[in-house]
């Protein structure tokens, strides 16, 4: 172990410190406080100088795998290139110093960027109106959800308590309905990846509020019968939920309005390069067809004949309030800034290149791993597993060993329907010469798993960390210093 490898606690040396503080001159408040509310001892603080401590952070942040130092393939997970500009609009003094709760006349810079970024995120999906509001992408289908639910409430059709959810869904989609108090339905998959039509149509009836549909799906695959599928669901009286992680191929050349979809919900925090891992920021907008428009959730930001803009707190026909105030401001603007960078005509090449790229890797390492699915695909694709598995190499031992090399490990045992999946999304921002080192290094452990196992089956054996005891990790999580010692 390197000397700054240690923690920090085990550098703390009685009585040093790395600040200086005034006197106190409070001590006469301390005292009347409760005693259940003082502290009896000091924190057991680790006494460390300011080198010390800025050295600490700065190896701790170079053991962490970013996008920034390196290639990140997480397939349903967009983890795209973040552009700096975005970081330094978002830094900037007149906006990272507004308080939520100023008047809106004082705010109406940030009012302005609110309202452009949802006619630009309606302009891109072909939705009437987005309420910027939810935190997140499952914050965003409960709210859809919340909507689509309010929406058959208001019509007096109170029998429509179940939603329609592929088996190859997300997770948060059953688990965002359950929340909404929805009953799930399962449609199957056929045998392309696609929703089966047939098993579609026995499932509707006057009971189905919906159908949460994902497209292009989690196998990557667009669902080529989705007007049909449209079709079907209006005509029983349900509405079509899009699901927007996948949204990124579709940017600027296909729109899920168009495709005969009520509400959806987009994931700023993939598809329109905003910060994503480590669980946040996040932004999950929700954008409505006209006839829904009056069920979005307050507050709401309008805009008189004199362009004057305020926020409309209160709305008897709104779905509810989904966030103390109007969402992650600091990622929406992040958002719109890479919207507005981009332009109109440069944003339809976001979705044409994340296409290729994941063609490009997919057509490249078919020879090497299982491919349960020959089908041009959109910005992402599944492997199940290695092609040749008689040395009994799993898909865990492929992702751990890739780290050897440089590379974060694609999405593993996602989705269900393949037992040992490999899913993978290269994004639109990579280099040509980025993903073909990332395929050379991917059939070097294809031929490692036969001519040499144990270096997989043992692998990472050249990070900070070695393989873990996840489930243990999980369950019984140490968090405290004192465990350790």
């Amino acid at each position: 172990m390197k000397y700054y490898d240690k923690l920090i606690f085990d550098l703390s040396k009685a009585g040093r410190q790395g600040y200086s503080l005034p006197t106190r001159s409070w001590d006469a408040t301390l005292e009347s406080l409760p005693a259940g509310l003082r502290r009896s001892e000091k924190p057991e603080l680790p006494e460390v100088s300011e080198l010390d401590v800025v050295r600490h952070y700065t190896n701790l942040s170079q053991m962490n795998f970013g996008v920034d130092s390196g290639f990140y393939p997480l397939g349903s997970c967009t983890m795209k290139y973040n552009p700096k500009i975005n970081e330094e609009i978002a830094a900037m003094p007149a906006f990272a110093g507004l308080h939520p709760l100023q008047p809106a006349a004082t705010v109406q810079g940030a009012l302005r960027v609110y309202r452009e970024l949802a006619k630009a995120l309606s302009a891109i999906t072909g939705m009437a109106e987005f309420t910027l509001d939810p935190f997140a992408g499952a914050h965003g289908e409960l709210t859809g959800l919340m909507i689509i639910r309010q929406y058959h409430i208001s019509r007096g059709d109170l029998n429509r308590t179940r939603i329609i959810v592929p088996d190859s869904a997300h997770g948060t989609n059953p688990a965002s309905a359950a929340v909404c108090g929805l009953e799930i339905v399962q449609v199957k998959s056929n045998a392309n990846g696609l929703v089966d039509v047939e098993d579609l149509k026995p499932l509707l009836d006057d009971t189905i509020a919906g159908i949460m549909m994902t497209n292009p799906n989690t196998l990557g695959l667009f669902e080529k019968d989705i007007k049909e599928i449209a079709a079907l669901v209006h005509q029983c009286g349900g509405l079509l939920y899009y699901d927007g992680a996948n949204m990124n191929p579709l940017i600027g050349m296909v729109r899920p309005g168009d495709m005969g979809f009520d509400v959806l919900h987009l994931n700023l925090h993939k598809s329109f390069s905003t910060p994503h891992g480590g669980g946040g920021p996040g932004a999950g907008p929700v954008g409505v067809a006209e006839h829904l428009v009056p069920y979005l959730p307050v507050p709401k930001v309008v805009e008189d004949e004199d362009g004057l803009l305020s926020v409309v707190d209160k709305d008897g026909n709104a779905c509810g309030r989904i966030s103390g105030f109007m969402g992650n401001f600091g990622v929406l603007l992040r958002a719109y800034t890479y919207i507005l960078m981009l332009g109109k005509q440069n944003v339809k090449q976001v979705g044409p290149l994340a296409v290729l790229g994941a063609n490009y890797i997919k057509e490249s390492l078919k020879g090497c791993f299982k491919l349960p699915i020959e089908s041009v695909c959109k910005h992402e694709f599944v492997f199940d597993g290695l092609l040749d598995q008689s040395t009994g190499v799993t898909t865990l031992d492929v992702a751990k060993r890739l780290l050897d090399y440089g590379f974060h490990a694609p999405t593993i045992y996602f989705p269900l329907l393949f037992h040992q999946a490999i899913m993978i999304e290269p994004t639109e921002t990579e280099s040509k010469e980025t993903l073909d080192g990332f395929i050379e290094i991917m059939e070097h452990i294809a031929a490692e798993a036969i001519s040499d196992p144990e270096s997989l089956k043992t692998a990472p054996h050249t990070t900070p960390v070695r393989r873990l005891d996840e489930t243990t990790a999980a369950r019984q999580p140490i968090l405290r210093y004192k465990d350790l010692v």
